[in-house]
């Protein structure tokens, strides 16, 4: 996945940690033999490479990433969409690398549509209607941490924090009581504006953050966003400097994250209330002189109460 894993456990003093570092990165290695799409072995990229009308029976993983990752598609009008990886690759983010001068987004949205994936929940297999390349990069690191928080439950481990590229699941409590407690993503404008920090305790409750404060890039003398949007074909403009959503699995919290930075600040938060999404937004005002400004803070009510006091 391009990043690091972190885990905190308690666990009793005669455990074996090299076995559960082991199993860890075991289950990660599965999720990314099976989803990756910048592994050409993967099942994910012999899906992508297949013909036309092709079924193609699914590992458990994948199926499940896939079935959440088409009901978000549904529930945020394609806000959120698998099929985006023509667009991620030919923008110049995905494993094809820097664009190319002759990229053209209007040719490449023409095999972007969620809708086309023919998915058969009861047989576990979905079809390939012919030229759709699936992108699971924005929900499959967030199962990961939810795949590595299983495999430490079925292990035993009564209480631990599973991150993984900056997801967090946490679940138990630590030896003194007291849940894990983890500082929301946040953003400092000015060397002298800090903004105030805001702590979640993870007890049963997973998080991710979306948004373009940590990947993006100049392109034509303007900064782009490394979050494309599936229905404009274009990065999104003026995106959010941060997303965060709390939700019971990683999994979902991931893809909501990155379908709220599409959707922007106004849509994205009205969206989220009312779905009952724990989300926060975080945004930069632009200036007309195209200066940085101020720094905005939105949060829907469900976010509100998760915070502590």
């Amino acid at each position: 996945m391009g990043t690091t894993w972190t885990v905190k456990l308690v666990a009793p003093r005669n455990a074996d940690l090299h076995a559960l570092h082991s199993g860890i990165q075991s289950r990660l290695d599965d999720v990314v033999a099976q989803m990756s799409n910048w592994e050409e072995t993967s099942n994910l990229s012999r899906y992508n490479a297949s013909a036309a009308g092709s079924w193609h029976a699914l590992p458990e993983d994948f199926f499940a990433v896939l079935a959440c990752a088409l009901d978000i598609a549904h529930a945020s009008g394609g806000a959120f969409d698998p099929t985006v990886g023509p667009l991620v690759d030919g923008w110049g983010f995905g494993p094809s690398g820097p664009m190319t001068e002759g990229f053209s987004p209007g040719a490449a949205r023409a095999h972007v549509q969620w809708r086309r994936v023919v998915l058969d929940r009861s047989e576990r297999r979905v079809q390939q209607p012919g030229g759709t390349r699936l992108d699971l990069c924005a929900i499959a690191k967030g199962y990961g941490v939810d795949a590595v928080a299983a495999y430490l439950r079925a292990q035993g481990i009564d209480a631990a924090l599973v991150e993984v590229g900056g997801e967090l699941s946490g679940f138990g409590r630590k030896p003194d009581g007291t849940p894990w407690r983890v500082i929301v993503e946040g953003w400092q404008g000015d060397e002298d504006e800090a903004h105030e920090p805001r702590v979640l305790a993870l007890d049963g409750l997973a998080i991710a953050t979306s948004g373009d404060r940590w990947h993006r890039r100049e392109h034509r003398g303007r900064r782009i966003s490394h979050t494309v949007d599936p229905r404009s074909g274009h990065p999104v403009a003026n995106a959010p400097v941060a997303v965060t959503v709390a939700a019971a699995d990683a999994m979902s919290a991931d893809a909501w994250a990155t379908a709220l930075t599409v959707l922007g600040t106004t849509e994205g938060l009205a969206l989220a209330q009312a779905n009952g999404l724990a989300a926060r937004f975080v945004d930069v005002r632009v200036g007309a002189d195209g200066a940085e400004g101020s720094v905005e803070e939105r949060m829907t009510s469900a976010f509100e109460a998760l915070l502590e006091p």
